[in-house]
């Protein structure tokens, strides 16, 4: 870019916050000139502050009109919900300014098939206003998905695509080995799942965006989840686990042509999990067995991916974009 790219930021949880310290790092690239989040907390505190920075001089508001109506705004970086469901009506009023999105909203990573109509009505409007959409992150919108996908390039063929996230929660924040499930019951555990509040979301997104680009007509899905149950107590700096309580969760992503399952997707977050990793393998010619060995730090790799993808979203073809159509994402200067 020859000038400053200019941000906005929507939603400043912990990824909203982190992704605030990394746009600060690069001043000669971002210039960050609103933040939006309708937290009363949050209201009227200086963006940086709210990062453990300096003052930025950015005043966070709950009035996206207010901050978007001033024109000359490249992209909105919306970190707010997973839920595509609850960020559509974010979406559709953004777009209508005609400036680009960057998202890290999980389901809207691929929602052709798991969500069509709202897919439809996201890319009609950007494209109608002439500006991109892109939802990326660590996973889905990269290791699950798009880096499966590139490493597919060297192959003649290929049967089978297996990728495992393995993680070890030991010593991540308490808010993710509390997503994972770690420290409940296993009634608990279930009650969770049955709530849909207990699950990696975008694993079914990440089946669709691989077997789309590999050109597999899936004629099922599967996402199973269960618990990883403690055999003896454990206790960690926030949590007291007794044996027979679930210490994270195991989930299993399934992509079905006929009978025959071509792409296995595995999840395993847990207390102790033994070896964190990241692992692709490929049954095709060449066959390829990649592993990251103590895998890829979550929460730097989300907010990374997402601040390199604001360049490419803004030069893309407008409409909903997914990783697979866009130019090749890379960390810049």
């Amino acid at each position: 870019m020859e000038r400053k790219i200019r941000v906005v930021q929507m939603g400043l949880g912990p990824i909203g916050n982190k992704s605030t310290i990394y746009l600060a790092e690069r001043p000669q690239a971002f210039e960050i000139v609103g933040a939006v989040d309708l937290d009363p907390a949050k209201v009227g505190q200086d963006v940086g502050v709210l990062a453990g920075l300096a003052p930025l001089g950015v005043t966070v508001t709950a009035d996206l009109h207010s901050v978007l109506s001033h024109g000359n705004i490249d992209v909105v970086l919306l970190t707010t919900a997973s839920s595509l469901v609850k960020v559509e009506s974010q979406l559709t009023a953004i777009l209508p300014y005609g400036v680009n999105i960057v998202s890290s909203c999980e389901e809207l990573s691929y929602p052709w098939l798991t969500q069509p109509e709202i897919a439809k009505r996201v890319d009609a409007l950007a494209k109608q206003h002439n500006v991109s959409v892109l939802s990326t992150g660590v996973n889905p919108g990269f290791l699950m998905d798009f880096l499966p996908m590139a490493l597919t390039g060297v192959c003649r063929h290929v049967n089978k695509i297996t990728v495992e996230r393995i993680q070890d929660a030991t010593f991540r924040r308490i808010p993710f080995q509390k997503k994972i499930g770690a420290g409940l019951t296993l009634a608990e555990f279930d009650q969770k799942i049955a709530e849909g509040t207990l699950r990696h979301v975008g694993l079914t997104e990440s089946i669709h965006l691989i077997a789309a680009k590999r050109g597999w007509k899936l004629n099922a899905t599967e996402d199973n989840i269960s618990p990883i149950v403690a055999r003896h107590d454990v206790k960690t700096e926030y949590l007291d686990i007794k044996a027979g309580m679930a210490l994270g969760v195991q989930q299993i992503g399934r992509g079905l042509v006929g009978d025959n399952e071509v792409i296995r997707m595995v999840f395993r977050a847990a207390i102790g999990e033994p070896e964190t990793k990241d692992r692709i393998i490929i049954d095709g010619s060449p066959a390829i067995d990649s592993c990251i060995k103590g895998g890829v730090n979550g929460d730097v790799a989300t907010c990374a991916i997402l601040i390199n993808s604001i360049p490419v979203t803004i030069n893309a073809r407008p409409g909903l974009r997914t990783m697979a159509d866009i130019e090749p994402i890379a960390c810049f200067a």
